[in-house]
């Protein structure tokens, strides 16, 4: 079969393209469309496919400030030529699933999320932006609502990453989703020699992710301003700046570094702290392959991925009092958290559950004629 992957960006190695990556190995000859790329924050696993790139790309300073666009890519994606291809996997959070397909090829859209921006967290972005954004925004949010739910008839067939997901597919795009958990390379967190040590005295809770607004970092750095406890933050973003002058003395603030470096991190902490609501978030699960157990907001995917009382505890309300409250709470029962249990539990979504799962659908999808 003739396949090309449709991914909307490629500015780094985060969860969604973690997921590109494993179907790059399961079709090492496809080919890759995607809007912009900067060839030196991606795999090269990914870079050893044909990629190509949208209008998007050539327009001025898109390698960084290719959201500016967003308005543009309903357009760009559309004129992609997908002619020849049986199959289409594209893989969704930002503008992907729009590509338009001949009657022969079965597209398939993996979603990580309906554009959150458009959607649920649309007033909170609104806030967020600047007087001159928000006004544009609201001008142009309206267009791109309709067309991303009008592109969503475009998709064959819908896979989403999470329950959670399946369920606001459901409600924004009126359609059904087989739920395939993204892949979670176990491996890299666990210690070489199998053997789990305790955290070191003293060491600081961690945060991992980018610095934006939904991420809920603010309220992190506020309940542990009031507790005094330590606090690793590991990540950049648009709130970086604004988070560092809020944070005290016992905050540390680390720029996201290469995949070992990070799990060493992590490795190295008390345990992880996921105060906002994610669609999925891999981060827990990853912490839990290091044997650090995890304090998450009881919502969102976190709901799927954290089992409460074995592999981490949640907290109920994004306030600091709730925050400090759920680490009190681990505190008192640091040593129920068996390392080798919640190593076990992050097996469940190894990279090799996840190219099976796929393969698995896809055979099926594509009425067993997948090679």
């Amino acid at each position: 079969m003739k396949v090309a992957l449709v991914h909307y960006w490629l500015t780094g190695m985060r969860g969604g393209e973690k997921v590109l990556e494993r179907l790059c190995r399961i079709f090492p000859l496809a080919d890759i469309h995607t809007h912009v790329i900067d060839r030196s924050a991606v795999s090269e696993e990914i870079l050893r496919h044909n990629i190509r790139t949208t209008f998007i790309a050539r327009l001025p300073g898109a390698v960084t400030r290719y959201r500016h666009y967003l308005p543009l890519m309903p357009a760009a994606l559309e004129q992609i030529d997908l002619r020849g291809y049986d199959l289409v996997v594209s893989s969704e959070s930002g503008p992907a699933k729009g590509v338009l397909t001949g009657p022969d090829c079965l597209h398939v859209c993996y979603c990580h999320s309906p554009m959150r921006y458009i959607w649920d967290f649309y007033q909170d972005y609104l806030e967020s932006f600047g007087p001159v954004t928000r006004t544009a925004f609201k001008l142009f949010a309206h267009r791109l609502r309709l067309w991303d739910y009008a592109s969503a008839a475009r998709v064959d067939r819908f896979i989403a990453n999470s329950r959670w997901v399946a369920g606001r597919i459901r409600k924004y795009y009126r359609r059904e989703a087989e739920v395939i958990y993204p892949p979670v390379d176990c491996a890299r967190f666990r210690p070489a020699d199998g053997v789990f040590t305790p955290p070191p005295a003293g060491a600081p809770y961690v945060i991992l992710g980018q610095l934006v607004a939904y991420k809920k970092v603010d309220l992190a750095i506020n309940a542990f301003n009031a507790s005094g406890r330590k606090l690793l933050i590991i990540g950049d973003g648009g709130q970086r700046k604004e988070l560092q002058a809020a944070a005290g003395p016992n905050i540390t603030f680390a720029l996201r570094r290469d995949d070992a470096e990070t799990a060493r991190l992590i490795a190295g902490s008390r345990a992880l702290v996921f105060p906002g609501e994610e669609d999925f978030g891999i981060v827990p699960l990853e912490a839990a392959a290091a044997g650090r157990p995890v304090l998450a907001y009881a919502r969102g995917g976190a709901l799927e991925t954290v089992r409460d009382g074995v592999t981490g505890l949640f907290f109920t309300e994004q306030t600091p009092e709730s925050l400090n409250a759920g680490l009190d709470r681990l505190e008192a029962m640091y040593g129920a958290f068996d390392p080798a249990i919640l190593s076990a539990w992050a097996d469940n979504f190894d990279t090799e559950v996840f190219d099976r799962r796929m393969r698995e659908y896809l055979e099926h999808a594509c009425g067993g004629r997948l090679a």
